[in-house]
């Protein structure tokens, strides 16, 4: 009796131990919109959400009700496969083989305002739902000898595209990422990056359909509330 109420608090644990991270300012067009510059980082801006703002399987997502404004911001994701802290960048590739899309959700107006106190961005960015993650898809599946360098995507809403990026157009390359944050971070199976979104980023309404493409293959699709 005892051992089938332990179980399921194990199971859980396991399942939601795991790091969300972002990546901001990844690039250059995106920066121009949001900053009015091109400003190139030596460094990646990197920021984390919680496990409470994983949003997956299709569910719907609820626009918050401490903003006024709730930004889409579709990007390329990753999933570490493998335990590594300190990689060198020339082995990051080992460390992931699956991608997907997501959409780091923003609340814009709550951003503004904390970036002009000078403030960190969690209550802007690691909302609950605000970490969208589509279906998992084998990398090599999907990228050409280009590799995840050269990976077109896309976001459609109610049928009409409004967001493209193009993963050549990165102002620091997944690898560089992937070595960077584990500096900092010991990376663990099943980690995710969000590795920045390109120009064209805005609101959502309720009543959306938010549609992802990776190379043509819809791997996201949620409605939102």
């Amino acid at each position: 009796m005892g051992f089938s109420f332990v179980f399921p608090l194990i199971c859980t644990i396991f399942v939601r131990d795991m790091k969300i991270i972002g990546v901001g300012m990844n690039y250059a067009e995106h920066n121009k919109e949001l900053h009015d510059s091109l400003l190139i980082r030596e460094e990646p801006v990197i920021f984390t959400k919680p496990d409470s703002s994983l949003l997956t399987g299709g569910r719907p997502f609820f626009v918050p009700h401490h903003t006024e404004r709730c930004d889409y911001e579709t990007e390329l994701v990753v999933r570490i496969n493998h335990l590594g802290k300190c990689i060198p960048e020339r082995f990051a590739h080992r460390y992931y083989d699956e991608v997907t899309l997501g959409i780091d959700f923003t609340a814009r107006d709550v951003q503004q305002r904390l970036r002009s106190e000078g403030l960190p961005w969690d209550l802007c960015k690691g909302f609950d739902g605000s970490a969208a993650v589509g279906q998992w898809v084998a990398l090599a599946e999907v990228a050409g000898e280009g590799g995840i360098q050269d990976l077109h995507f896309h976001l459609d809403i109610n049928g009409t595209t409004v967001q493209r990026g193009h993963t050549a157009d990165m102002l620091h390359s997944v690898d560089r990422i992937v070595s960077y944050v584990s500096t900092f971070f010991t990376l663990k199976t099943g980690d995710l990056i969000f590795t920045g979104t390109p120009a064209g980023v805005g609101p959502v309404h309720v009543d959306d359909c938010i549609e992802g493409y990776l190379e043509e293959r819809r791997v996201l699709k949620f409605n939102v509330k």
